[in-house]
């Protein structure tokens, strides 16, 4: 368990902060983009939860724990098999599951949707994209550096479930917004 008895320490005031293995970086570098950005869509699920009902609640809950899980692995450089803290291809089985068992009650699209709809769902919506961004980071960290391909997978699977559920809160897809191209020509 983490202690934390004291929140600043000033280890930062110069721009560089500390990785999980105590190497000293930039607090721009790529791999604290890619973890700092984790933490963004953990935030962004977090606003999704205040309108959330109960069995929603429950799997997102989850998914914000994965995601310290997956910050704790990005954040720690090396080989991921290591024994540390790491991602599971479980975790990802689990959002896979849960996207079946969602998507099966939806119609397929016919059209792109717009982010938007319910509360809970455009708050979905806006974490899907702040995940998005993360995968981004965390493909480019892995073109130089070494990075858990269940992490990547992971966020990979994240913005599909993000997407589908915020279908499935939309009514099971009826209230969602569809795109109309070139509505307002």
């Amino acid at each position: 368990m983490v202690t934390l008895s004291r929140i600043y320490t000033r280890g930062g005031d110069r721009g560089e902060t500390s990785l999980g293995n105590g190497d000293r970086v930039a607090k721009h570098a790529l791999r604290v983009e890619a973890y700092g950005t984790v933490d963004e869509a953990n935030a962004t699920i977090g606003l999704a939860r205040l309108s959330a009902d109960a069995d929603v609640d429950t799997m997102l809950s989850r998914i914000q724990n994965d995601l310290f899980d997956l910050g704790a692995d990005l954040c720690r450089p090396g080989d991921p098999s290591d024994g540390k803290l790491r991602i599971a291809d479980s975790q990802v089985d689990r959002l896979e599951a849960e996207i079946d068992r969602m998507n099966a009650e939806l119609q397929p699209l016919n059209s792109f949707i717009l982010p938007g709809g319910t509360p809970t769902a455009a708050h979905l919506h806006l974490a899907r994209t702040v995940v998005r961004r993360a995968e981004r980071l965390a493909t480019a960290l892995a073109v130089s550096e070494t990075v858990n391909p269940a992490a990547v997978k992971y966020l990979n699977r994240l913005s599909d479930h993000l997407f589908v559920l915020g279908r499935w809160v939309n009514d099971r897809g009826a209230a969602d917004v569809l795109w109309v191209p070139g509505a307002n020509r």
